[in-house]
């Protein structure tokens, strides 16, 4: 069978009334229970060696220690807001491990768990929460984007890159992050239909939270899965267990080596649960119990990795040891380039928009300017 439709892959073969293979499965494709105990997939199989499980385990709990010291922080005045990722862990770092040495990634303003895999500096990154600088990384030196705060406009971005490096004849994949709340924007919408027309390579992957702030997801879709909506697109929609460090890195994996094959996009919906607020703005009492937070805890994917670990005698208390103090060290490296932070010339803002700035632009500094200067903190 050969490619009938843009995107479709002759090994995508469904049930009738499913051609292509496209429609989600019923069950997320998950490889660990919560207790740790593991299934073999034959359809999602792992390339993991000892080494690497404990590296997936290493990563999940250094992102947790640092996000509590960002919560900290910003709780002692020391950022302006942050958006935690606790809870979604095992979905961030299982995805952005899932990736090639050359492949990029576009975030949201959630991914810290993506961006430790990168090796992005920690503390530089927090700075967009502090306001004194957007994100203080290359992101050419680890090929992942400027942390994202409109609400899906990365998609649009992920999908430009795609496209761009396959007119190249690059074999790089993209990757881009957004939540339940973002498919209810109208960009990742455009992205995913550009992306479905041009067999752009790039993953769309939906860490599926279970709330846009306080809007819960019944009130955002009435697709039976976030997942079902990828048809319409041009593109397979995959589920997996986004609390499933293995599980969650076999579909990513899958999904973005079947892009490197020139077979098109894929969108992934990443079953998790936000633990923590939707930002340090937010009160998640006021529309959620502690009954849910307390029956979504039974599901941590720290502990299941660890109990999968410790069944397989790859987890002992120097390797505890050992992560705790790395952890640490990066939780103590975050506090000393985050606190008292210079936040440097405001003016700084305008000046790396324009090559030659129009009129209004103009006017829009120098009142920036003014205020400054009437405020007693023009230089």
């Amino acid at each position: 069978m050969g490619r009938t439709v843009t995107g479709v892959d002759s090994s995508d073969e469904g049930p009738p009334g499913d051609p292509h293979g496209w429609l989600p499965p019923d069950e997320p494709v998950s490889l660990l229970d919560p207790d740790g105990s593991y299934h073999e997939d034959p359809e999602h199989p792992l390339d993991l060696d000892d080494e690497q499980l404990r590296e997936l385990y290493r990563l999940m709990v250094v992102t947790r220690k640092v996000d509590r010291e960002a919560i900290n922080l910003q709780r002692q005045g020391q950022l302006g807001v942050y958006a935690s990722c606790l809870g979604q862990e095992a979905a961030q770092v299982a995805s952005a491990y899932a990736l090639g040495a050359d492949d990029w990634i576009f975030p949201s303003y959630r991914e810290l768990g993506a961006a430790l895999v990168r090796q992005v500096d920690a503390a530089g990154l927090l700075h967009l929460y502090r306001g004194t600088w957007l994100s203080d990384h290359d992101p050419y030196a680890h090929n992942f984007a400027l942390m994202s705060i409109p609400i899906g406009t990365q998609a649009l971005h992920a999908t430009g890159f795609a496209m761009g490096a396959k007119l190249d004849g690059a074999s790089i994949v993209t990757l881009t992050y957004y939540g339940d709340g973002g498919t209810s924007e109208g960009d990742p919408h455009e992205a995913m239909t550009f992306a479905g027309v041009n067999d752009a390579p790039v993953v769309f992957f939906v860490q599926n939270n279970q709330y846009a702030i306080s809007v819960p997801l019944d009130r955002q879709t009435a697709a039976p899965t976030l997942a079902h909506k990828a048809i319409g697109y041009g593109m397979p929609g995959l589920r997996c267990d986004g609390n499933d460090v293995l599980g969650t890195y076999a579909v990513t994996r899958r999904a973005v080596e079947r892009a490197r094959r020139g077979e098109g996009p894929a969108f992934i919906e990443a079953m998790t649960y936000r633990m923590e607020a939707h930002t340090t703005s937010d009160d998640p009492t006021r529309y959620r119990t502690k009954e849910e937070r307390e029956e979504a805890a039974k599901t941590d994917p720290i502990a299941r990795m660890k109990n999968f670990l410790t069944a397989r005698d790859l987890y002992d208390d120097e390797l505890e040891r050992e992560i705790d103090e790395q952890a640490q060290e990066l939780a103590t490296y975050v506090r000393d380039g985050i606190y008292d932070a210079d936040h440097g010339d405001p003016m700084e803002l305008f000046e790396h928009v324009y090559v030659e700035p129009e009129g209004h632009f103009e006017d829009q500094a120098a009142q920036l300017r003014a205020e400054l200067d009437s405020a007693g903190e023009g230089s």
